[in-house]
């Protein structure tokens, strides 16, 4: 993945920490709401979270689900605004700011999803069926990318063993590749030589049913935007965030181990496994500590990054594993 700086190797700011006069309006009304919400407790502390970030997003198809606590947290959430324009999804471009300046140009409708391979009960299934398939949750969800910046979003889906178990998979699944789209007419980042087209994202078939691992289609209660990956992405939150595969169109299940879009183009830098590891430096850079977008200020002191991105319940999944190796 590429980082942008300076002709002097400096890191340039990131544009979403120039704060608009709108954001920051309606942070002030989010302060107003804290104060209220700390004298009658924690549940209205986070309502009134939600309500303030929400008041950052534009117009869009509501797309809500019911919040689990139990995969949540009470960090600060990252504005929607910044969250929907400081964005990896090379299809529209390598610059963080292209996909949302490229995106509108993704049919996302009709759009379906093929599962195939070794399962029992291959199916296509369009969207509204998709939605259908399990109750939606909203889930509170860090993403950190592999190049030191995080992000912390309430995306809504279901989580993907639901649709893992509908299919029943054979005993040779193994691991589960996902296969996106890659259409030159709608992503204009296509026709470029930086990966093999189409992006191909995988997990071993443990990952893959966690209750972690998400199947998504909404964010801040509403559709995903082009921008961040519709209609339907997968979010491995203890993992750096190209493996989050966007506008996916095929799921296979498979006996070896998938040829991933990054691991091909650059394998000495991005493994397959690519779970955050603060102890395994990326060759051009120190995966150590991270920085908040949309939080933490140019002069600001980053934050130390944790292992499993802060999910240690997912540690017993590679047990003897050296992960330093297999990175």
């Amino acid at each position: 993945m590429l980082i942008k700086r300076s002709p002097n190797g400096v890191d340039l700011p990131f544009s979403s920490e120039i704060t608009p006069q709108e954001v920051y309006e309606s942070r002030r009304k989010f302060i107003a709401r804290m104060a209220a919400g700390a004298a009658v407790g924690s549940a209205l502390w986070e309502m009134a979270n939600r309500e303030a970030f929400a008041a950052d997003a534009p117009a869009a198809q509501k797309f809500a689900g019911k919040r689990n606590p139990a995969y949540s947290t009470m960090e600060k959430q990252t504005p929607f605004k910044d969250a929907s324009t400081y964005n990896n999804f090379y299809e529209f471009g390598t610059d963080k700011s292209e996909p949302a300046a490229n995106a509108d140009t993704l049919k996302t409708r009709p759009w379906t999803v093929s599962i195939e391979g070794e399962v029992k009960k291959p199916m296509t299934l369009d969207l509204d069926s998709l939605t259908r398939l399990a109750p939606l949750e909203e889930r509170v969800y860090r993403l950190r990318c592999v190049e030191g910046w995080s992000m912390v979003i309430p995306w809504v889906g279901f989580s993907l063993s639901e649709l893992i178990k509908k299919v029943e998979p054979t005993g040779n699944a193994k691991y589960i590749e996902f296969i996106t789209l890659a259409d030159k007419k709608q992503m204009p980042g296509v026709g470029s030589r930086v990966l093999e087209w189409p992006y191909v994202e995988g997990l071993r078939m443990d990952e893959a049913m966690h209750p972690l691992t998400l199947l998504t289609m909404g964010m801040y209660g509403q559709v995903l935007p082009n921008q961040n990956g519709a209609p339907v992405r997968v979010i491995v939150p203890w993992k750096y965030g190209f493996k989050s595969a966007k506008s996916i169109v095929k799921i296979r299940f498979v006996k070896d181990q998938p040829k991933t879009a990054w691991n091909v183009s650059a394998p000495s830098e991005y493994g397959f496994y690519s779970n955050v590891n603060p102890e395994v430096d990326h060759p051009r850079w120190s995966q150590a500590t991270e920085r908040r977008i949309g939080e933490d200020g140019f002069f600001q002191k980053k934050r130390k990054t944790l292992m499993f991105n802060g999910y240690p319940q997912v540690a017993s999944l590679y047990t003897g594993m050296d992960l330093k190796k297999n990175f």
